[in-house]
């Protein structure tokens, strides 16, 4: 709850805009001038940003800041509804400002071009009364989390995952933090991506307006927030539940002798040794023997005898396919005996990382004569055949 927002005052226009608001006596004009008043952050301009900031915008929360550091593509439009096709390739900054301001502009945006990190993150987040973490990735919500414990800011948080999704309130006073629900981060890889996994064009903005909801109550101080509480949404079912979490007395940020007083290096703490999330999700170099796109399609036109393993699922299989023989990575170890250990044999996926582990795998079960194609199917789009479709 903020008790410390100062009082704004509203012009007529304003007045009029947010009447709906101001006839509910649980907000009237002491409430909007709170959210006039407020300063949120959102992390992320993408899937669960983009509602977030679009309803934040239009209940007239003051100051919105803006992190983010990527570029609109097409395939986030299946979800993020801030952005549109022309405005592929522009910053999404930039174009998230844009919609919010021709929303309301009484708002002030406040952009942050920048990766979050350990080292600008304090300076970044003090500027805020809230935070809405839409992140995609656990080293950015480790930092989010414990910067937010340093700073006393509380922490709205979201998450996805194809038809389901979480949702609460860490760092609040008196309440836990992410940390208390998730001592240590899964292991890489263990947990797909959205890129990898998919994910329900519509469960963002269903968990995204939750994030907004809980912003705005933040703010008002109303209602019970979900400070103590995991909500977990089952979209394929239709289906709200609800965890208790308790803070945990010995958490290593917000416990009672807490350990982590500063920010740490969070790619290392979740076992990703520096590298991007980027890095993590482009195809190795160097792991595995690889071929290159244009160098498998110039064997294929000299007639080589060369066996194309595809170690996709069947879905995938199914929106493109370069016709190989399809055994999912998963399924790989049990039909090693579909496989002529004597012909060479190329794998691959859709941006070359299972790809990699299944040669990975082979060689180990001592196919000599295997290799991954970088960079997937995407790579073989983009260099070879572009009327391969791309997903």
């Amino acid at each position: 709850m903020l008790t410390d927002v100062p009082a704004t005052t509203l012009s007529n226009d304003e007045i009029l805009r947010y009447s709906r608001h101001l006839i509910m006596p649980e907000v009237g004009m002491e409430g909007q001038q709170k959210l006039k008043a407020a300063r949120v952050l959102c992390v992320g301009a993408g899937g669960l940003g983009s509602p977030l900031a679009l309803y934040l915008a239009a209940a007239g929360v003051g100051t919105l800041g803006l992190v983010d550091f990527d570029v609109v593509d097409l395939t986030n439009l299946q979800r993020q509804i801030i952005h549109t096709t022309n405005d592929v390739g522009r910053p999404k900054l930039d174009s998230a400002a844009e919609k919010l301001v021709a929303i309301n502009p009484f708002i002030q945006i406040r952009k942050f071009e920048t990766r979050l990190t350990s080292a600008n993150a304090l300076d970044i987040i003090r500027q805020f009364d809230i935070v809405a973490d839409g992140t995609d990735n656990f080293p950015t919500r480790y930092l989010v989390n414990d910067a937010c414990v340093l700073t006393g800011k509380p922490n709205v948080y979201a998450s996805i995952f194809r038809f389901e999704g979480q949702a609460s309130v860490f760092a609040a006073e008196r309440g836990p933090c992410y940390r208390c629900l998730y001592p240590e981060p899964p292991p890489p890889g263990l947990v797909p991506s959205c890129a990898e996994g998919g994910v329900l064009g519509i469960l963002p903005g269903l968990l995204g307006v939750i994030q907004a909801t809980e912003v705005i109550k933040l703010i008002l101080g109303s209602g019970d927030p979900l400070i103590g509480r995991l909500l977990l949404v089952d979209a394929l079912a239709m289906r709200f539940r609800e965890l208790r979490l308790r803070k945990n007395p010995e958490c290593p940020v917000c416990g009672a002798n807490p350990t982590i007083r500063e920010l740490i290096d969070y790619q290392q703490f979740c076992g990703i040794r520096g590298e991007t999330q980027e890095a993590q999700e482009a195809p190795p170099t160097s792991a595995v023997p690889e071929i290159r796109p244009e160098e498998l399609k110039a064997r294929l036109d000299a007639g080589d005898d060369v066996f194309i393993l595809d170690v996709r699922e069947p879905h995938e299989y199914q929106i493109c396919n370069l016709g190989g023989h399809l055994i999912p990575l998963g399924e790989l170890p049990a039909r090693l005996n579909e496989l002529d250990s004597s012909r060479d044999i190329v794998a691959h996926c859709r941006s070359g990382v299972r790809s990699a582990k299944a040669v990975t795998l082979l060689r180990q079960a001592g196919f000599a004569k295997v290799k991954n194609l970088a960079g997937g199917i995407l790579a073989w789009s983009d260099k070879v055949d572009p009327s391969v479709a791309k997903y």
